[in-house]
């Protein structure tokens, strides 16, 4: 059983495409397959799950479809956080999602406040995140914590980036998966993945559900991990 899963929900677009409807429409149901997923995972006894949501690059699309896409992330935070806090599932924000709109901001870190001492799933959400802006946010903190005195550049390590990742507080990544078919990592923790086992399955992401999740788990556990040994 892996300790932490993450996925790249991918084929929103795709889903709707192949039923001539409107992009939101897909993403309502990737909502919809949000909920199934995070329901699942703490049946399952997942410690942490961390879904990519929005991505730094994501602000490309057209102003309308990122309105949408903020409008059901409002959406899903009224509906489920009472949910969420009684089964027991932490929320956790990773990525610069303090430069999303006030209102939103302040949304999420009261969800993030109410479920704090929640001890079960931890449900992380990628919000405004970018691997690669994640890492110079890293170095720019490591250089001025080191001009300041206050670190030796002798001392900075593996362990020592990993502290200042946005992901600290989770536990190791061990299960990457992205669904639609597509087989790249988007910009999507790089340095969390050096070790994790990746599986990229065809299922667009509004049709994903808890038993594609046990499928993807039971694909995990008959992998062999040596981590470069033999």
């Amino acid at each position: 059983m892996p300790r932490h899963v993450a996925i790249i929900m991918d084929g929103n677009g795709r889903w709707a495409k192949a039923r001539r409807l409107p992009r939101l429409a897909g993403h309502k149901q990737g909502a919809e397959a949000v909920r199934r997923t995070v329901r699942a995972a703490g049946e399952m006894g997942l410690e942490a799950l961390t879904l990519y949501a929005f991505s730094s690059e994501n602000w490309r699309r057209p102003a309308t479809e990122i309105a949408d896409l903020m409008g059901l992330l409002r959406s899903y935070i009224r509906a489920e956080l009472r949910e969420l806090d009684r089964n027991n599932v932490r929320l956790v924000i990773i990525g610069d999602y303090v430069r999303l709109d006030r209102d939103l901001v302040a949304m999420l870190e009261d969800a993030r406040r109410q479920t704090a001492g929640n001890d079960g799933l931890t449900l992380a959400i990628a919000l405004n995140y970018g691997s690669q802006d994640e890492m110079v946010r890293v170095v720019r903190a490591i250089a001025e914590e080191a001009r300041a005195g206050r670190l030796d550049p002798a001392a900075i390590d593996c362990e020592a980036i990993e502290a200042r990742l946005d992901t600290a507080v989770l536990p190791p990544l061990d299960l990457l998966i992205r669904t639609s078919g597509e087989q790249r990592l988007s910009n999507f923790l790089l340095w969390q993945a050096a070790y994790a086992e990746l599986l990229f399955v065809d299922t667009l992401w509004p049709d994903f559900d808890g038993a594609a999740l046990a499928s993807a788990i039971e694909s995990f556990a008959g992998r062999m991990r040596r981590y470069g040994g033999l």
